[in-house]
C-alpha cells in the first residue's frame, strides 16, 4: 500500500496554489509585454499582434545586456567638435588679414608702390624720409601703422598701388566728396578699387574725357605739378567757327589772371567743321581752355580730354573706368 501510495504520490502533478496553471500559449494578464507572472523568470517572447520580434520593446526597456542605458552624449560631442574647427579656422582667417602691429620703414615704402625695399633703404639713408615729422636714417626702423610717414613732401600709405583710368561723362565733379551732394567721379568708381583713391587732377562738372584715379601719391604729385609738363590734349567744339586769326592768336600765347596761357599746339580737326579744335596743354589752371576762347568771343559748348599723360579713352565707354596695365604703369613711372 504504501508502495501503491508512493507511486500514485511520485506521479500526481502538484496544483499550483491559487487556481489552474495558465497554458504555456496564453499570456499572464499581470504582464503585458511578454513576461511570466511567476517571479522575474523570463516568458517566451511575444509581440503585439504578430510573430515578429518588436523593436519598440527596445526601446522602451532600453538594452539591458550591459546594464542601465546611459544618455547618448555622441552627437553633442562630435557637434561641439565642427564648431570648434569651424571657429578657430576663422579665427586664422581673420588674424591673417590683420595688418601686424608694425613694419619695417623700407617694406612700408615698397608697399606704397614708390620703389623697391633696397632702393628704400638707400632714400632712407639719404634722409628723405621722414616719420611722424622727425627724418629717420635707422636701418629697421620699425613704423606703427598709426604712424604718419612723408617722403618728398607727400604722404604714403602702405597699401598696394591702384590705377583706374575713367571716361568721365558730363554732370559729375572731380572730388572725393561735394557739400552739395552732387555726383562725383567716386560714385563712378564706387567698385574699382578696395582701397581709397583720389582723382589725378581735375575735369570740370561739365567736361568729359579721360581722368586717372590712384592712391600713388607720389605718382599723383608727379602727373599735377607743371614743372614735369604732363600732356594733355582735347577735342573743343565751339558754338561756331574759329577763325585763322583766332586760331593764331590762342597759339601765340592768350593773357589771362594768373598770366599768358600758352598752349603747345592747336589745330582744326581733320575731317570735321572749324568749330571743332584740337587742342594740347600742360598748364593746370582752372576751367584754362574754356577762359582762352571766352577771352576771344567764343563759347565752348562741348569739352572732351581725349588723352592725358599719354593715357585715351580707347574701349572705355563713357561712365565706364578700366585698370591701367602694368606697362602703363611703369609708362607713367619713367615721365
Amino acid at each position: 500500500m504504501s508502495g501503491d501510495g508512493n507511486q500514485s504520490g511520485r506521479n500526481r502533478k502538484p496544483r499550483p496554489s491559487g487556481g489552474s496553471r495558465p497554458s504555456g500559449n496564453s499570456r499572464s494578464s499581470s504582464d503585458s509585454r511578454g513576461k511570466s507572472s511567476f517571479g522575474n523568470s523570463k516568458g517566451p517572447k511575444t509581440t503585439r499582434g504578430g510573430d515578429r520580434f518588436d523593436s519598440r520593446d527596445k526601446y522602451e526597456n532600453g538594452d539591458r545586456k550591459f546594464g542601465p542605458k546611459k544618455p547618448f552624449s555622441r552627437a553633442e560631442k562630435d557637434e561641439d567638435k565642427t564648431k570648434s574647427f569651424i571657429q578657430k579656422r576663422r579665427f586664422d582667417k581673420i588674424s591673417k588679414s590683420v595688418p601686424k602691429e608694425s613694419i619695417r620703414l623700407n617694406k612700408y615704402i615698397a608697399n606704397s608702390g614708390i620703389c623697391s625695399r633696397r632702393e628704400a633703404d638707400e632714400l632712407i639713408t639719404q634722409g628723405l624720409v621722414e616719420v611722424n615729422g622727425k627724418v629717420v636714417t635707422e636701418m629697421g626702423y620699425q613704423v606703427q601703422k598709426t604712424d604718419r610717414v612723408v617722403f618728398d613732401g607727400q604722404n604714403i600709405t602702405p597699401e598696394k598701388p591702384v590705377y583706374v583710368l575713367l571716361n568721365k561723362p558730363k554732370g559729375y565733379i572731380s572730388t572725393t566728396k561735394d557739400e552739395k551732394a552732387r555726383k562725383t567721379v567716386m560714385d563712378l568708381t564706387a567698385n574699382a578699387s578696395p582701397y581709397r583713391i583720389f582723382p589725378v587732377g581735375r575735369l570740370d562738372r561739365q567736361t568729359t574725357g579721360v581722368i586717372l584715379l590712384t592712391n600713388d601719391g607720389h605718382l599723383t604729385k608727379k602727373l599735377t605739378h607743371p614743372s614735369f609738363n604732363m600732356r594733355k590734349i582735347y577735342h573743343v567744339t565751339l558754338d561756331r567757327k574759329l577763325s585763322t586769326e583766332d586760331l593764331r592768336s590762342i597759339a601765340d600765347g592768350i593773357r589771362l589772371e594768373e598770366g599768358v596761357a600758352e598752349v603747345d599746339s592747336i589745330s582744326y580737326i581733320e575731317g570735321k567743321p572749324k568749330n571743332e579744335i584740337g587742342i594740347e596743354i600742360h598748364i593746370g589752371w582752372n576751367r584754362v581752355i574754356r577762359r582762352i576762347f571766352q577771352k576771344l568771343g567764343y563759347e565752348v559748348e562741348a569739352l572732351d580730354r581725349v588723352m592725358f599723360a599719354g593715357l585715351t579713352k580707347k574701349n572705355i565707354k563713357r561712365g565706364h573706368w578700366r585698370i591701367l596695365t602694368e606697362q602703363e604703369v611703369n609708362n607713367l613711372k619713367m615721365l
